[in-house]
């Protein structure tokens, strides 16, 4: 094996994998996967982004239970949410099927704890207060209509929302919208409040809901 991974959420991904495509579990699931060419590259070790760490870092001082993880895409948040709360239920959404089907296979694999669902933060079908904690990290800025993707992260919370955005202009034409603090908190008109803390080019808010 030429690189670390996550050892526990990686065998899970082939695990799933081969259960998906009615293939049987070989022993050494890992060295299976990397002769196979699976995505196990989504799953290496890595130093969390600073972003990454502001947020594990406030989750670590409260009490929560579960978590909706919005965008959850590659898993650059989403790893470290599964490696550092394992005992946490964590459910994530996500707009790509194939994204949403690689974190499936991490479930059916053995996370039992992870809920992978395909749908829009916008228009989500879960029900009210169904999470202490929602987190939308470097997602707003790509929703069209952030008003309703802040709405309904305010709907579903029972505790926090959490939310990480670029505080310059870049050159990512995905990138919509370009928040200030104070156009963040208009967003999340209707919270207990609103506060904010520095991460390197990003703004990091905290929604007491």
């Amino acid at each position: 094996m030429d690189c670390n991974y996550h050892t526990r959420i990686a065998e899970a991904y082939v695990r799933g994998y081969c259960l998906r495509n009615g293939l049987p579990v070989p022993e050494d699931v890992l060295a299976y996967g990397q002769k196979e060419g699976l995505k196990l590259h989504y799953f290496k070790e890595k130093e969390d982004l600073p972003r990454v760490q502001v947020v594990l870092g406030f989750l670590r001082g409260i009490q929560f239970d579960s978590i909706l993880d919005v965008g959850s895409g590659r898993g650059v948040f989403l790893l470290p949410l599964l490696r550092d709360f394992p005992n946490k239920e964590i459910t994530s959404v996500d707009i790509l099927p194939h994204r949403v089907e690689l974190w499936k296979d991490v479930e059916a694999g053995g996370i039992g704890n992870l809920h992978p669902l395909l749908e829009s933060i916008c228009e989500s079908t879960m029900p009210d207060k169904c999470v202490d904690v929602v987190t939308m990290l470097e997602v707003l800025e790509h929703i069209p209509d952030a008003e309703a993707a802040a709405r309904q992260a305010m709907r579903l919370a029972r505790q926090y929302v959490l939310v990480t955005v670029p505080s310059k202009p870049d050159d990512n034409p995905e990138h919509i919208h370009l928040f200030s603090n104070d156009d963040l908190a208009r967003l999340f008109t209707g919270a207990r409040w609103v506060k904010f803390g520095g991460v390197l080019n990003h703004r990091f808010a905290i929604i007491a809901i």
